[in-house]
């Protein structure tokens, strides 16, 4: 079993106005744990820095400050090729994520054979069929040589799910994996990926913009708002009870039938007036401090108390 942590994360890139430059923080000192069996779901609107938190984790990006420590059930770091052995992502795009020349037996195996998970050509068919039925594509021998283009979306993010496992992977980094797919579909591969991680003892981070599933998926809600963590809880005390002003916009957002052609007068919360520089902890029950190392986080709390 692996455990993921991730202590005051910071990404800071550079932007040029002519000859100016000006730096813009895209994640601002995120802290959270994944644990093997568990999912966490981060939330937030586009450009609230979720991408970002999983570019980094999956090693596209440097982050500027801030530790991300893997590791075994022995303590052991994971470091190197293990660390991309260990921690795979799903990408949001199935039609984009494939590459429509090579065959769905290709796009499986490749990863069996750069982490060298198998031997001969023999052994490599025999764990792509099996990754297949594993993901609900059967008959697996008739699935293995189709190309992308002869697959619907569900079944494309399945393969790309087979992917992500191929390896053997332990950590699941999913960029909202089901947004690109038919409403009908989507609570099927969110079915697969809870039976996985059930079956493999998985540690999640599902990246979402959808409170809906989130609740569903998830143990952990952490929510994000221009770059910081705003509010962090139980799956249902952050959806039942938000006390953030932005959680509770997100909420306002969702669908929700019971509201169908009722307006809620009074209740409009205003954008501009949103504060990012506090955060609400559902575990203490206490508000936080938003955007500051961990440490002297800590150190205000004891102060204060």
């Amino acid at each position: 079993m692996t455990t993921l942590h991730v202590t005051d994360l910071v990404k800071d890139y550079t932007v040029r106005s002519g000859v100016r430059r000006t730096r813009m923080r895209a994640v601002d000192h995120v802290s959270f744990e994944l644990l093997p069996g568990r999912t966490v779901a981060l939330v937030g609107e586009s450009g609230s820095g979720k991408s970002t938190i999983a570019k980094i984790l999956t090693r596209m990006e440097t982050p500027t400050a801030g530790t991300v420590d893997v590791r075994l059930a022995d303590r052991t770091p994971v470091v190197g090729s293990m660390y991309r052995r260990q921690v795979q992502m799903v990408f949001q795009d199935p039609f984009a994520s494939l590459n429509p020349f090579h065959t769905i037996e290709h796009h499986i195996a490749r990863p069996l054979r750069i982490h060298g998970r198998t031997r001969g050509a023999a052994q490599t068919r025999e764990r792509v069929l099996q990754m297949l039925e594993r993901v609900n594509l059967t008959p697996a021998e008739q699935m293995a040589p189709r190309r992308p283009h002869e697959l619907s979306g569900g079944q494309r993010q399945r393969v790309a799910i087979a992917r992500a496992l191929a390896p053997d992977a332990k950590v699941l980094i999913a960029d909202e994996p089901v947004s690109m797919l038919d409403v009908s579909i989507r609570l099927g591969v969110l079915n697969l990926l809870g039976r996985l991680q059930r079956e493999d003892q998985l540690a999640v981070l599902y990246i979402t913009h959808d409170l809906a599933t989130a609740r569903h998926f998830s143990d952990e809600i952490v929510v994000l708002y221009r770059g910081r963590v705003v509010e962090r809880g139980p799956s249902d005390a952050v959806i039942l009870d938000p006390h953030h002003d932005y959680t509770r916009l997100l909420a306002q957002a969702a669908p929700d039938p019971e509201r169908l052609g009722r307006v809620d007068s009074g209740q409009t919360i205003d954008r501009t007036l949103i504060d990012n520089s506090r955060c609400f902890n559902h575990f203490s029950g206490q508000w936080e401090r938003a955007g500051m190392p961990t440490q002297d986080r800590a150190s205000q709390e004891r102060t204060s108390a």
